[in-house]
């Protein structure tokens, strides 16, 4: 069923009313509803301050993600998630799965600024460089140079469907697509190679995963930023419920300020707002129109204001043309705006302890990855035991483990390595220990290690523990000497 078409239960319907609560001509009456249908924002066209800002993340963001596929660096693309070779390459850094740990790191880094950005300035992330919004503000300029601006789309859509505004929803539609498809296209080149990735799309030959990761993104971005826009930003997102716990009374914040503001009303420019008993609001509600979430930022703060400022902008330039101070609407902290307190004032309160001790943490965080980082071996090793080789006493009566080890190049540059055991008298290898390892790549090494068998029967059967030393052989001039040594065991059987 329908809810629309549900009859509005009544108050004189409820329990316990009686007949002459009925019969009442002034009874009054209650509608119950069980949803509040969702209205469709037209968002105004504004111009400022803050939008320049936008607008200038807008460019940097799309950039560096368009971008930054296409560079090459060394023969190959700069930044690559090679998830088939396992390699990832970023620029000069060549990271392998068992680099897990500063994907990790980059993850904490990323939680501490979110924590420093908004307890200094609330949802600045979701206003300005946010993918949702940097989309939405790419997909609502399209919408705008197409369709016209607010009152124009409001009065086309409220009307019928000519050919007019036929030709021109396609029209929209078509280029929301197209740069839809270029995004899905270009994350995907993130991790295929982009240029590549180019030739399949060319000849029609992508694989089932590219196709599949290339239209989900393109969906994906067409959908949040052409039709759900506010919608993820005040349902899908958990940032917008769990912002007010990161906010604070010196948080910077979009604010109305009420006591300035307030009675608001319409007027001429020539009137004194003080004499007419009226505050600066002329109540033109043009904050509200230019809003993307629909809010009205007067009543308060409000968990879908996602700072974007755009109502900023607007009142001043309302304010510029009453010829009234601006900042009616302005970044202002809660304890600001109470105590009247000045600029320099709100500046000095949000340097607050708390703020300070997320700097702190994260200034040591940064050094601790960017250290990390820059005195990371060269090359890792990682030692398995040979399951399908046990322990043997060979034919010279020395007893034989057999283990694999798997060196991984992290540079570009080809290299040989040597491999050396200790830990027990007399242990040696056994065949070649000395492996060549192509740049970025990772080579097994079958290595047999014999212990003497009087060295075996003193220690005793069981596992012993032993190390391989592993060296970088060809010490170039811009390198410097590598050296790691990885702890095993060997078996004496009994």
């Amino acid at each position: 069923m329908n809810p629309a078409a549900t009859p509005s239960k009544t108050l004189s319907e409820a329990p316990g009313a009686d007949a002459g609560d009925a019969d009442s001509d002034d009874a009054a009456t209650a509608v119950v509803s069980m949803y509040v249908k969702q209205q469709k924002i037209y968002a105004r066209a504004v111009s400022g301050w803050f939008a320049g800002w936008r607008w200038a993340m807008v460019w940097a963001t799309q950039l560096v993600f368009y971008g930054l596929p296409w560079l090459q660096w060394n023969q190959r693309q700069a930044v690559l998630f090679d998830l088939g070779a396992r390699r990832f390459y970023i620029f000069g850094l060549v990271l392998h799965p068992q680099d897990f740990i500063y994907l990790t790191a980059l993850l904490i880094i990323s939680a501490y600024s979110l924590f420093l950005f908004t307890a200094v300035a609330g949802r600045l992330w979701c206003g300005f460089a946010c993918p949702q919004t940097v989309y939405t503000e790419i997909f609502m300029w399209v919408e705008r140079k197409i369709q016209g601006d607010r009152n124009v789309r409001m009065k086309r859509d409220a009307g019928p469907w000519t050919a007019d505004r036929i030709w021109r929803a396609v029209a929209k539609n078509g280029v929301w697509l197209l740069i839809a498809l270029w995004t899905g296209f270009t994350f995907v080149g993130y991790f295929t190679p982009i240029r590549t990735l180019a030739g399949l799309v060319s000849q029609f030959a992508l694989g089932p995963w590219e196709l599949f990761w290339i239209g989900f993104y393109s969906l994906a971005t067409f959908g949040n930023a052409g039709f759900m826009r506010e919608q993820v930003c005040k349902y899908m997102c958990p940032y917008a419920r769990f912002q007010s716990v990161m906010f604070d009374k010196d948080t910077l914040i979009v604010s109305y300020d009420a006591e300035r503001g307030e009675p608001r009303g319409s007027r001429s420019r020539k009137a004194d707002p003080k004499k007419i008993g009226k505050g600066d609001c002329v109540d033109c509600g043009l904050c509200v129109q230019v809003c993307p979430t629909g809010i009205d930022i007067r009543k308060g703060l409000q968990y879908e204001c996602i700072g974007c400022t755009a109502c900023i902008d607007v009142c001043n330039g309302v304010m510029d043309r009453m010829k009234y101070p601006r900042g009616l609407i302005r970044y202002a902290t809660q304890n600001g705006m109470a105590k009247h307190l000045s600029r320099a004032e709100v500046f000095r309160r949000v340097l607050r302890p708390r703020v300070l001790v997320y700097f702190a943490i994260l200034l040591l965080l940064v050094a601790a990855l960017v250290t990390s980082i820059a005195m990371r071996s060269p090359f890792r090793v990682d030692v398995v035991r040979d399951r399908g080789a046990l322990a043997r006493q060979v034919g010279d009566g020395q007893i034989e483990n057999v283990y694999r080890l798997q060196i991984m190049n992290a540079t570009e540059s080809p290299h040989r390595y040597q491999v050396a055991v200790g830990g027990l008298d007399g242990i040696s290898i056994d065949g070649a220990s000395t492996i060549e390892v192509m740049p970025a790549e990772a080579r097994w090494m079958t290595v047999s290690v014999r212990v003497p068998y009087e060295t075996a029967s003193r220690q005793g059967a069981g596992a012993h523990p032993i190390q391989f030393d592993i060296r970088l052989q060809d010490q170039r001039a811009d390198e410097k000497q590598a050296r790691a040594v990885e702890k095993s065991t060997f078996v004496v059987p009994r």
